[in-house]
Protein backbone atom coordinates (compact mmCIF):
# COMPACT_ATOMS: atom_id res chain seq x y z
CA UNK A 1 0.00 0.00 0.00
CA UNK A 2 2.93 2.28 0.29
CA UNK A 3 3.97 2.61 -3.06
CA UNK A 4 0.82 4.18 -4.07
CA UNK A 5 0.18 6.19 -0.60
CA UNK A 6 3.99 7.67 -1.63
CA UNK A 7 2.58 8.21 -4.92
CA UNK A 8 -0.29 10.32 -3.54
CA UNK A 9 -1.01 14.04 -4.41
CA UNK A 10 0.21 16.12 -1.15
CA UNK A 11 -2.02 18.20 0.33
CA UNK A 12 -0.18 21.56 -1.10
CA UNK A 13 1.30 20.47 -4.19
CA UNK A 14 -2.18 19.13 -6.38
CA UNK A 15 -0.29 19.37 -9.60
CA UNK A 16 2.23 16.98 -11.45
CA UNK A 17 5.10 18.26 -11.54
CA UNK A 18 7.15 19.83 -14.33
CA UNK A 19 9.81 17.06 -14.85
CA UNK A 20 6.92 14.09 -15.07
CA UNK A 21 5.21 16.37 -17.91
CA UNK A 22 8.73 16.43 -19.39
CA UNK A 23 9.53 12.54 -19.67
CA UNK A 24 6.21 11.93 -20.94
CA UNK A 25 6.63 14.63 -23.30
CA UNK A 26 9.88 12.56 -24.35
CA UNK A 27 8.44 9.30 -24.65
CA UNK A 28 5.50 10.86 -27.04
CA UNK A 29 8.35 12.60 -29.32
CA UNK A 30 10.29 9.39 -29.10
CA UNK A 31 7.47 7.50 -30.37
CA UNK A 32 6.08 10.11 -32.47
CA UNK A 33 6.18 7.49 -35.46
CA UNK A 34 3.11 5.29 -34.46
CA UNK A 35 1.11 7.88 -33.32
CA UNK A 36 -1.86 8.54 -35.94
CA UNK A 37 -5.48 9.81 -35.95
CA UNK A 38 -8.83 8.66 -36.97
CA UNK A 39 -12.15 8.13 -36.37
CA UNK A 40 -14.45 6.16 -33.94
CA UNK A 41 -17.19 3.56 -33.45
CA UNK A 42 -20.14 5.26 -31.81
CA UNK A 43 -21.41 2.39 -29.87
CA UNK A 44 -18.59 1.61 -28.08
CA UNK A 45 -16.78 5.37 -26.97
CA UNK A 46 -18.09 7.64 -24.53
CA UNK A 47 -19.34 11.24 -26.11
CA UNK A 48 -16.39 13.24 -24.69
CA UNK A 49 -13.81 10.84 -26.39
CA UNK A 50 -15.97 10.08 -29.81
CA UNK A 51 -16.21 14.38 -29.80
CA UNK A 52 -12.39 14.08 -29.49
CA UNK A 53 -11.88 11.53 -32.28
CA UNK A 54 -14.26 13.13 -34.52
CA UNK A 55 -12.20 16.55 -34.30
CA UNK A 56 -8.68 14.88 -35.29
CA UNK A 57 -7.64 14.68 -39.04
CA UNK A 58 -8.47 12.13 -41.40
CA UNK A 59 -5.82 9.82 -42.56
CA UNK A 60 -5.56 7.06 -44.88
CA UNK A 61 -5.60 3.88 -42.56
CA UNK A 62 -4.76 0.26 -42.62
CA UNK A 63 -6.70 -2.38 -40.94
CA UNK A 64 -4.71 -3.66 -37.98
CA UNK A 65 -4.66 -7.75 -37.96
CA UNK A 66 -6.39 -9.55 -35.07
CA UNK A 67 -3.96 -11.36 -32.87
CA UNK A 68 -0.88 -9.60 -33.76
CA UNK A 69 1.13 -7.68 -31.60
CA UNK A 70 2.09 -3.55 -32.25
CA UNK A 71 4.16 -1.26 -30.69
CA UNK A 72 1.68 1.32 -29.29
CA UNK A 73 1.94 4.84 -27.52
CA UNK A 74 -0.36 5.88 -25.09
CA UNK A 75 -1.46 9.11 -25.74
CA UNK A 76 -4.83 9.74 -23.54
CA UNK A 77 -7.31 7.65 -21.61
CA UNK A 78 -10.99 6.58 -22.18
CA UNK A 79 -14.44 7.17 -20.09
CA UNK A 80 -13.15 4.74 -18.06
CA UNK A 81 -10.01 5.19 -17.66
CA UNK A 82 -8.44 2.55 -20.53
CA UNK A 83 -5.27 3.42 -22.65
CA UNK A 84 -5.77 4.99 -25.63
CA UNK A 85 -3.13 5.31 -28.34
CA UNK A 86 -2.84 4.99 -32.39
CA UNK A 87 -1.69 2.34 -34.65
CA UNK A 88 -1.58 2.80 -38.48
CA UNK A 89 -4.01 5.63 -38.31
CA UNK A 90 -6.39 3.12 -35.85
CA UNK A 91 -7.66 4.27 -32.46
CA UNK A 92 -7.06 1.46 -30.09
CA UNK A 93 -7.91 1.12 -26.65
CA UNK A 94 -5.94 -0.72 -23.93
CA UNK A 95 -7.23 -1.49 -20.70
CA UNK A 96 -4.69 -1.29 -17.89
CA UNK A 97 -2.49 0.96 -19.98
CA UNK A 98 -1.42 4.54 -18.33
CA UNK A 99 -0.97 7.56 -20.30
CA UNK A 100 2.74 7.89 -21.40
CA UNK A 101 3.06 4.05 -21.48
CA UNK A 102 5.08 2.69 -24.52
CA UNK A 103 3.59 -0.90 -24.82
CA UNK A 104 3.29 -3.87 -26.72
CA UNK A 105 -0.17 -4.53 -27.32
CA UNK A 106 -1.75 -7.76 -28.88
CA UNK A 107 -5.32 -6.62 -30.71
CA UNK A 108 -8.09 -8.87 -30.00
CA UNK A 109 -11.01 -6.95 -31.38
CA UNK A 110 -10.62 -4.75 -34.93
CA UNK A 111 -14.21 -2.79 -35.91
CA UNK A 112 -14.67 -0.31 -38.89
CA UNK A 113 -12.47 2.44 -36.99
CA UNK A 114 -11.51 1.38 -33.85
CA UNK A 115 -9.65 -1.62 -32.15
CA UNK A 116 -9.42 -2.96 -28.98
CA UNK A 117 -5.24 -4.15 -27.87
CA UNK A 118 -4.65 -6.24 -24.81
CA UNK A 119 -1.91 -4.89 -22.85
CA UNK A 120 1.36 -7.57 -23.17
CA UNK A 121 4.01 -5.98 -21.88
CA UNK A 122 5.39 -2.11 -20.90
CA UNK A 123 8.19 -1.43 -23.17
CA UNK A 124 8.66 2.04 -21.30
CA UNK A 125 6.24 2.97 -18.34
CA UNK A 126 4.70 6.01 -18.25
CA UNK A 127 6.11 8.20 -15.27
CA UNK A 128 2.60 8.37 -14.58
CA UNK A 129 2.29 4.28 -13.31
CA UNK A 130 2.10 2.84 -10.32
CA UNK A 131 1.67 -0.67 -8.87
CA UNK A 132 -2.17 -1.23 -7.64
CA UNK A 133 -2.59 -1.73 -4.05
CA UNK A 134 -5.08 -4.70 -4.79
CA UNK A 135 -3.80 -7.65 -6.45
CA UNK A 136 -7.53 -8.22 -8.10
CA UNK A 137 -7.17 -4.88 -9.34
CA UNK A 138 -6.42 -6.17 -13.05
CA UNK A 139 -8.86 -8.32 -13.28
CA UNK A 140 -12.15 -6.73 -10.78
CA UNK A 141 -14.60 -4.40 -12.22
CA UNK A 142 -13.86 -2.24 -9.07
CA UNK A 143 -11.44 0.14 -9.66
CA UNK A 144 -9.99 0.55 -13.37
CA UNK A 145 -7.41 3.15 -12.32
CA UNK A 146 -5.59 2.02 -9.59
CA UNK A 147 -1.92 1.73 -11.78
CA UNK A 148 -2.66 5.33 -12.30
CA UNK A 149 -0.91 7.52 -9.88
CA UNK A 150 -3.51 9.39 -7.83
CA UNK A 151 -2.65 12.71 -8.93
CA UNK A 152 -2.52 11.89 -12.26
CA UNK A 153 -6.12 10.31 -11.81
CA UNK A 154 -7.70 13.45 -10.38
CA UNK A 155 -5.92 15.65 -13.73
CA UNK A 156 -7.90 12.55 -15.88
CA UNK A 157 -11.04 13.71 -14.23
CA UNK A 158 -10.46 17.75 -14.21
CA UNK A 159 -9.57 17.05 -17.88
CA UNK A 160 -12.37 14.80 -18.77
CA UNK A 161 -15.16 17.25 -17.60
CA UNK A 162 -12.75 20.50 -19.25
CA UNK A 163 -12.94 18.58 -22.25
CA UNK A 164 -16.99 17.40 -22.55
CA UNK A 165 -17.72 20.94 -21.59
CA UNK A 166 -16.02 22.63 -24.26
CA UNK A 167 -16.58 19.85 -27.07
CA UNK A 168 -20.20 19.19 -26.30
CA UNK A 169 -21.19 22.30 -24.05
CA UNK A 170 -19.20 24.46 -26.90
CA UNK A 171 -18.25 26.25 -23.91
CA UNK A 172 -15.43 29.05 -24.07
CA UNK A 173 -12.64 29.89 -21.96
CA UNK A 174 -14.16 27.12 -19.82
CA UNK A 175 -10.69 27.03 -17.34
CA UNK A 176 -11.80 30.52 -16.57
CA UNK A 177 -14.67 28.96 -14.82
CA UNK A 178 -13.24 25.68 -14.09
CA UNK A 179 -11.85 25.36 -10.00
CA UNK A 180 -8.52 23.48 -10.21
CA UNK A 181 -7.39 20.83 -9.22
CA UNK A 182 -10.15 18.81 -8.76
CA UNK A 183 -11.24 18.71 -5.29
CA UNK A 184 -9.56 14.80 -3.87
CA UNK A 185 -9.15 12.60 -1.16
CA UNK A 186 -5.75 12.92 1.16
CA UNK A 187 -6.24 9.01 1.56
CA UNK A 188 -8.19 7.78 -1.78
CA UNK A 189 -8.41 4.34 0.16
CA UNK A 190 -11.31 2.77 2.34
CA UNK A 191 -13.93 5.31 1.75
CA UNK A 192 -16.62 3.59 0.39
CA UNK A 193 -19.69 2.78 3.49
CA UNK A 194 -21.66 0.60 1.02
CA UNK A 195 -20.36 -2.50 -0.79
CA UNK A 196 -22.26 -5.25 -2.65
CA UNK A 197 -21.01 -8.58 -2.90
CA UNK A 198 -22.39 -11.06 -5.39
CA UNK A 199 -22.31 -14.44 -3.74
CA UNK A 200 -21.49 -17.77 -5.91
CA UNK A 201 -19.66 -20.96 -6.72
CA UNK A 202 -16.73 -21.47 -9.02
CA UNK A 203 -16.23 -24.82 -11.71
CA UNK A 204 -15.31 -26.66 -8.45
CA UNK A 205 -18.21 -25.92 -6.01
CA UNK A 206 -15.91 -23.25 -4.15
CA UNK A 207 -18.15 -20.18 -2.51
CA UNK A 208 -17.08 -17.31 -4.22
CA UNK A 209 -17.69 -13.71 -2.78
CA UNK A 210 -16.01 -11.12 -4.50
CA UNK A 211 -16.63 -8.57 -7.07
CA UNK A 212 -17.94 -8.82 -10.89
CA UNK A 213 -14.96 -8.80 -13.23
CA UNK A 214 -14.84 -6.18 -15.92
CA UNK A 215 -18.31 -6.19 -18.35
CA UNK A 216 -19.22 -9.82 -16.87
CA UNK A 217 -21.10 -11.48 -14.37
CA UNK A 218 -18.14 -14.06 -13.54
CA UNK A 219 -17.46 -13.20 -9.63
CA UNK A 220 -13.63 -12.36 -8.65
CA UNK A 221 -13.27 -14.20 -4.70
CA UNK A 222 -11.50 -11.46 -2.60
CA UNK A 223 -11.05 -11.37 0.96
CA UNK A 224 -10.33 -7.89 1.21
CA UNK A 225 -10.97 -4.72 -1.18
CA UNK A 226 -8.73 -2.01 -0.80
CA UNK A 227 -11.49 0.95 -1.32
CA UNK A 228 -14.02 -0.69 1.13
CA UNK A 229 -14.66 0.11 4.59
CA UNK A 230 -12.11 -2.24 6.46
CA UNK A 231 -14.60 -3.91 8.59
CA UNK A 232 -16.16 -5.96 5.65
CA UNK A 233 -13.36 -8.28 5.00
CA UNK A 234 -14.31 -9.80 8.75
CA UNK A 235 -18.14 -9.70 7.58
CA UNK A 236 -17.58 -11.37 3.98
CA UNK A 237 -15.59 -13.93 6.24
CA UNK A 238 -18.19 -14.34 8.47
CA UNK A 239 -20.80 -15.05 5.74
CA UNK A 240 -18.50 -17.30 3.83
CA UNK A 241 -18.06 -19.60 6.61
CA UNK A 242 -21.73 -19.86 7.80
CA UNK A 243 -22.82 -20.67 4.61
CA UNK A 244 -19.86 -23.32 3.64
CA UNK A 245 -20.48 -24.87 7.14
CA UNK A 246 -24.29 -25.03 7.19
CA UNK A 247 -24.40 -26.26 3.48
CA UNK A 248 -26.62 -23.12 2.77
CA UNK A 249 -27.20 -23.00 -1.37
CA UNK A 250 -26.78 -20.25 -3.30
CA UNK A 251 -28.57 -18.95 -6.30
CA UNK A 252 -28.10 -20.16 -9.76
CA UNK A 253 -28.62 -17.11 -12.27
CA UNK A 254 -29.03 -19.76 -14.80
CA UNK A 255 -31.93 -21.93 -13.27
CA UNK A 256 -32.78 -19.34 -10.96
CA UNK A 257 -32.56 -21.74 -7.86
CA UNK A 258 -30.47 -21.43 -4.75
CA UNK A 259 -30.89 -18.98 -1.84
CA UNK A 260 -28.43 -16.53 -1.27
CA UNK A 261 -27.57 -13.83 -3.75
CA UNK A 262 -25.69 -10.54 -2.35
CA UNK A 263 -24.46 -9.65 1.24
CA UNK A 264 -24.79 -6.03 1.13
CA UNK A 265 -22.97 -3.70 3.88
CA UNK A 266 -23.56 -0.89 4.54
CA UNK A 267 -21.50 1.39 7.49
CA UNK A 268 -22.08 4.36 9.45
CA UNK A 269 -18.24 6.31 9.14
CA UNK A 270 -19.51 9.05 11.71
CA UNK A 271 -21.48 7.04 13.60
CA UNK A 272 -19.68 3.63 13.19
CA UNK A 273 -22.90 1.58 13.06
CA UNK A 274 -22.82 -1.20 10.55
CA UNK A 275 -25.92 -3.18 8.68
CA UNK A 276 -25.67 -6.44 7.46
CA UNK A 277 -28.15 -7.65 4.69
CA UNK A 278 -28.35 -11.25 2.92
CA UNK A 279 -30.02 -10.53 -0.31
CA UNK A 280 -31.82 -13.77 -0.90
CA UNK A 281 -34.06 -15.73 -3.22
CA UNK A 282 -36.48 -16.81 -0.35
CA UNK A 283 -38.34 -14.69 2.39
CA UNK A 284 -36.20 -17.15 5.53
CA UNK A 285 -32.33 -18.42 6.15
CA UNK A 286 -32.12 -21.51 7.70
CA UNK A 287 -29.96 -21.11 10.90
CA UNK A 288 -30.61 -17.51 10.57
CA UNK A 289 -29.50 -17.42 14.46
CA UNK A 290 -25.95 -18.60 14.03
CA UNK A 291 -25.14 -16.16 11.79
CA UNK A 292 -26.47 -13.74 13.80
CA UNK A 293 -24.50 -14.97 17.03
CA UNK A 294 -21.22 -14.30 15.21
CA UNK A 295 -21.93 -11.13 13.39
CA UNK A 296 -23.36 -9.12 16.68
CA UNK A 297 -19.83 -9.82 18.14
CA UNK A 298 -18.66 -6.72 15.82
CA UNK A 299 -18.11 -3.89 17.34
CA UNK A 300 -21.14 -1.62 15.86
CA UNK A 301 -23.62 -4.08 14.69
CA UNK A 302 -26.54 -2.46 14.26
CA UNK A 303 -28.92 -4.42 11.76
CA UNK A 304 -29.08 -7.41 10.39
CA UNK A 305 -31.35 -8.11 7.90
CA UNK A 306 -32.80 -9.58 4.72
CA UNK A 307 -34.02 -8.30 1.21
CA UNK A 308 -35.93 -10.06 -0.59
CA UNK A 309 -35.08 -10.59 -4.48
CA UNK A 310 -37.17 -13.77 -6.23
CA UNK A 311 -36.86 -12.04 -9.58
CA UNK A 312 -34.89 -13.60 -12.16
CA UNK A 313 -33.04 -10.55 -12.84
CA UNK A 314 -29.79 -8.73 -12.99
CA UNK A 315 -31.31 -6.45 -10.31
CA UNK A 316 -29.57 -6.59 -6.98
CA UNK A 317 -32.34 -5.67 -4.71
CA UNK A 318 -35.80 -6.53 -4.23
CA UNK A 319 -38.42 -4.04 -2.68
CA UNK A 320 -39.02 -6.57 0.76
CA UNK A 321 -37.19 -6.16 3.54
CA UNK A 322 -37.03 -8.42 6.87
CA UNK A 323 -35.07 -7.17 9.98
CA UNK A 324 -33.36 -10.22 11.61
CA UNK A 325 -31.85 -8.64 14.45
CA UNK A 326 -31.47 -5.02 15.44
CA UNK A 327 -33.27 -2.02 14.07
CA UNK A 328 -34.77 -1.60 10.02
CA UNK A 329 -31.49 0.73 9.68
CA UNK A 330 -28.52 2.39 10.34
CA UNK A 331 -27.70 6.19 10.60
CA UNK A 332 -24.90 8.42 9.74
CA UNK A 333 -24.30 12.24 9.44
CA UNK A 334 -23.20 14.27 6.32
CA UNK A 335 -21.83 17.79 8.17
CA UNK A 336 -24.29 18.62 10.40
CA UNK A 337 -27.96 16.85 9.22
CA UNK A 338 -28.40 13.16 10.75
CA UNK A 339 -29.69 10.71 7.80
CA UNK A 340 -31.33 6.83 8.70
CA UNK A 341 -30.34 4.86 5.94
CA UNK A 342 -32.29 1.40 4.79
CA UNK A 343 -30.90 -1.55 2.27
CA UNK A 344 -32.65 0.42 -0.27
CA UNK A 345 -32.04 4.31 0.54
CA UNK A 346 -29.73 6.19 -1.83
CA UNK A 347 -26.89 7.60 -0.47
CA UNK A 348 -23.64 8.61 -1.24
CA UNK A 349 -21.14 5.90 -1.08
CA UNK A 350 -18.02 8.59 -0.58
CA UNK A 351 -18.87 10.29 2.94
CA UNK A 352 -15.91 12.43 2.71
CA UNK A 353 -16.19 13.84 -0.49
CA UNK A 354 -20.33 13.82 -0.08
CA UNK A 355 -19.53 16.66 2.46
CA UNK A 356 -17.24 18.47 -0.05
CA UNK A 357 -19.83 18.06 -3.02
CA UNK A 358 -22.65 19.33 -0.74
CA UNK A 359 -20.85 22.10 0.79
CA UNK A 360 -19.45 23.13 -2.49
CA UNK A 361 -23.68 22.82 -4.06
CA UNK A 362 -24.24 25.02 -0.86
CA UNK A 363 -21.50 27.59 -1.93
CA UNK A 364 -22.61 28.09 -5.08
CA UNK A 365 -26.61 28.27 -3.91
CA UNK A 366 -25.43 31.43 -2.24
CA UNK A 367 -28.50 31.53 0.24
CA UNK A 368 -29.34 34.41 2.09
CA UNK A 369 -31.90 32.83 4.21
CA UNK A 370 -34.83 34.56 2.00
CA UNK A 371 -34.63 32.04 -0.77
CA UNK A 372 -37.20 29.24 -1.79
CA UNK A 373 -35.17 26.06 -3.24
CA UNK A 374 -36.71 23.49 -5.34
CA UNK A 375 -34.67 19.88 -5.18
CA UNK A 376 -35.73 18.37 -8.33
CA UNK A 377 -34.20 14.45 -7.61
CA UNK A 378 -33.75 14.82 -3.95
CA UNK A 379 -33.58 10.82 -3.33
CA UNK A 380 -33.72 10.56 0.79
CA UNK A 381 -33.10 14.51 1.37
CA UNK A 382 -29.81 14.29 0.99
CA UNK A 383 -28.67 18.04 -0.53
CA UNK A 384 -32.49 19.43 0.30
CA UNK A 385 -31.56 19.16 4.15
CA UNK A 386 -28.02 20.35 4.05
CA UNK A 387 -29.93 23.37 1.86
CA UNK A 388 -32.71 24.04 4.57
CA UNK A 389 -30.16 24.99 7.43
CA UNK A 390 -29.36 28.39 4.89
CA UNK A 391 -32.81 28.67 3.22
CA UNK A 392 -35.92 30.16 3.90
CA UNK A 393 -38.15 27.15 2.09
CA UNK A 394 -36.81 24.00 0.37
CA UNK A 395 -39.06 21.65 -1.70
CA UNK A 396 -37.91 18.85 -2.82
CA UNK A 397 -39.45 15.78 -5.78
CA UNK A 398 -38.33 12.30 -6.38
CA UNK A 399 -40.08 9.61 -7.77
CA UNK A 400 -39.51 6.72 -5.36
CA UNK A 401 -41.82 7.01 -2.40
CA UNK A 402 -40.14 5.02 -0.01
CA UNK A 403 -37.19 7.45 -0.53
CA UNK A 404 -39.98 10.78 0.01
CA UNK A 405 -41.11 8.71 3.20
CA UNK A 406 -37.36 8.40 4.48
CA UNK A 407 -36.90 12.57 3.63
CA UNK A 408 -39.84 13.42 5.33
CA UNK A 409 -38.47 11.28 8.58
CA UNK A 410 -35.04 12.49 8.37
CA UNK A 411 -36.57 16.05 8.25
CA UNK A 412 -38.17 15.05 11.31
CA UNK A 413 -35.30 13.79 13.28
CA UNK A 414 -33.40 16.93 12.51
CA UNK A 415 -36.08 19.07 13.47
CA UNK A 416 -36.48 21.08 10.27
CA UNK A 417 -39.06 22.48 9.67
CA UNK A 418 -38.79 24.45 6.11
CA UNK A 419 -38.58 21.40 3.72
CA UNK A 420 -41.66 19.48 2.03
CA UNK A 421 -41.07 16.38 -0.18
CA UNK A 422 -43.50 15.30 -2.92
CA UNK A 423 -43.66 11.92 -4.74
CA UNK A 424 -43.40 12.32 -8.72
CA UNK A 425 -40.87 12.54 -11.65
CA UNK A 426 -39.45 15.64 -12.19
CA UNK A 427 -40.63 16.05 -15.78
CA UNK A 428 -43.92 15.74 -14.90
CA UNK A 429 -44.34 17.34 -11.52
CA UNK A 430 -42.42 20.68 -11.94
CA UNK A 431 -44.31 21.30 -14.93
CA UNK A 432 -47.46 20.36 -13.53
CA UNK A 433 -46.98 22.57 -10.58
CA UNK A 434 -45.59 25.58 -12.51
CA UNK A 435 -48.69 25.87 -14.51
CA UNK A 436 -50.86 25.62 -11.86
CA UNK A 437 -49.33 28.54 -9.72
CA UNK A 438 -49.42 28.48 -6.14
CA UNK A 439 -46.65 26.92 -3.37
CA UNK A 440 -43.55 26.24 -5.36
CA UNK A 441 -44.49 27.10 -8.76
CA UNK A 442 -41.52 29.59 -7.64
CA UNK A 443 -37.96 29.32 -7.08
CA UNK A 444 -34.65 31.42 -6.45
CA UNK A 445 -32.91 28.62 -6.70
CA UNK A 446 -32.89 25.38 -8.42
CA UNK A 447 -30.55 22.62 -7.78
CA UNK A 448 -30.98 18.88 -10.10
CA UNK A 449 -28.71 16.36 -9.23
CA UNK A 450 -29.72 14.08 -11.89
CA UNK A 451 -29.36 10.28 -12.86
CA UNK A 452 -26.59 9.75 -15.53
CA UNK A 453 -29.13 10.53 -18.23
CA UNK A 454 -29.18 14.05 -17.36
CA UNK A 455 -32.33 16.06 -17.28
CA UNK A 456 -35.22 15.76 -19.29
CA UNK A 457 -35.98 18.28 -21.77
CA UNK A 458 -38.99 19.37 -20.46
CA UNK A 459 -38.01 19.78 -17.23
CA UNK A 460 -34.93 22.38 -18.71
CA UNK A 461 -37.91 24.22 -20.64
CA UNK A 462 -39.65 24.40 -17.52
CA UNK A 463 -36.67 25.67 -15.23
CA UNK A 464 -35.98 28.47 -18.30
CA UNK A 465 -40.02 29.42 -17.60
CA UNK A 466 -39.29 29.08 -13.92
CA UNK A 467 -36.76 31.68 -14.07
CA UNK A 468 -34.47 30.97 -11.19
CA UNK A 469 -31.80 33.10 -9.99
CA UNK A 470 -29.32 30.19 -9.54
CA UNK A 471 -29.33 26.53 -10.74
CA UNK A 472 -27.12 24.29 -9.59
CA UNK A 473 -26.05 21.38 -11.25
CA UNK A 474 -24.60 18.47 -9.53
CA UNK A 475 -23.68 15.86 -12.06
CA UNK A 476 -22.66 12.10 -12.24
CA UNK A 477 -22.02 12.03 -15.95
CA UNK A 478 -19.77 15.51 -17.31
CA UNK A 479 -21.29 14.64 -20.80
CA UNK A 480 -24.84 15.36 -20.48
CA UNK A 481 -24.10 17.93 -17.33
CA UNK A 482 -22.12 19.72 -20.90
CA UNK A 483 -25.51 18.41 -23.13
CA UNK A 484 -27.98 20.40 -20.97
CA UNK A 485 -25.68 23.46 -19.93
CA UNK A 486 -25.36 24.16 -23.63
CA UNK A 487 -29.38 23.92 -23.27
CA UNK A 488 -29.58 26.67 -20.63
CA UNK A 489 -26.85 28.85 -21.95
CA UNK A 490 -28.75 29.05 -25.29
CA UNK A 491 -31.96 29.95 -22.90
CA UNK A 492 -30.95 32.51 -21.03
CA UNK A 493 -28.20 31.04 -18.37
CA UNK A 494 -24.56 31.47 -17.88
CA UNK A 495 -22.08 28.80 -16.53
CA UNK A 496 -20.39 30.61 -13.67
CA UNK A 497 -18.77 28.06 -12.01
CA UNK A 498 -17.85 24.54 -12.29
CA UNK A 499 -16.07 22.15 -9.53
CA UNK A 500 -14.76 18.53 -9.93
CA UNK A 501 -14.62 16.35 -6.81
CA UNK A 502 -13.47 13.12 -6.64
CA UNK A 503 -16.36 11.06 -5.47
CA UNK A 504 -15.36 7.21 -6.73
CA UNK A 505 -11.51 7.20 -6.23
CA UNK A 506 -9.57 5.26 -8.44
CA UNK A 507 -12.43 4.44 -11.14
CA UNK A 508 -13.03 6.70 -14.14
CA UNK A 509 -16.47 7.89 -12.45
CA UNK A 510 -16.12 12.04 -11.41
CA UNK A 511 -19.13 14.09 -10.04
CA UNK A 512 -19.04 18.00 -10.84
CA UNK A 513 -20.51 20.81 -9.98
CA UNK A 514 -22.05 23.64 -12.01
CA UNK A 515 -23.36 26.97 -11.00
CA UNK A 516 -25.49 28.50 -13.82
CA UNK A 517 -26.96 32.32 -13.27
CA UNK A 518 -29.85 34.08 -15.08
CA UNK A 519 -27.95 36.53 -17.63
CA UNK A 520 -30.49 39.68 -16.91
CA UNK A 521 -29.48 39.30 -13.29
Amino acid sequence: MSDIRNNRRPKNNRRVNGEQRKNTGEAVNNASSVVRTSGTDESNVGSCVKTSIRNMANVDKVTLVKNENYQVLIEDMGNDGEGIGHVQGMTVFVKDAVVGDLAEVKIVKVKKNIAYGRLMKLITPSPYRVEPVCDKAKRCGGCTMQQVSYEQQLEYKWNKVKNCLQRIGKMENVEAIMEKPAYGMDDPFHYRNKAQFPVGRDKNGNVVIGFYAGRSHDIIDTESCAIGAPVNDQIVAIVRSFIEDNHISIYDEETGRGLVRHILIRVGFTTKEIMVCLVTNGNKLPHSEILIDELVKIDGMTSICLNVNMENTNRILGDKCITLWGQSYITDYIGDIKYQISPLSFYQVNPVQTNVLYNKALEYADLSGDETVRDMYCGIGTISLFLAQKAKKVYGGEIVPQAIDEARHNSEINGITNAEFFVGKAEEVVPDIYKKGGDGSHADVVVVDPPRKGCDQVLLDTLVHMAPERIVYVSCDPATLARDVKILQEKGYEAKKVAVVDQFCHSGHVETVCLLSRKDK
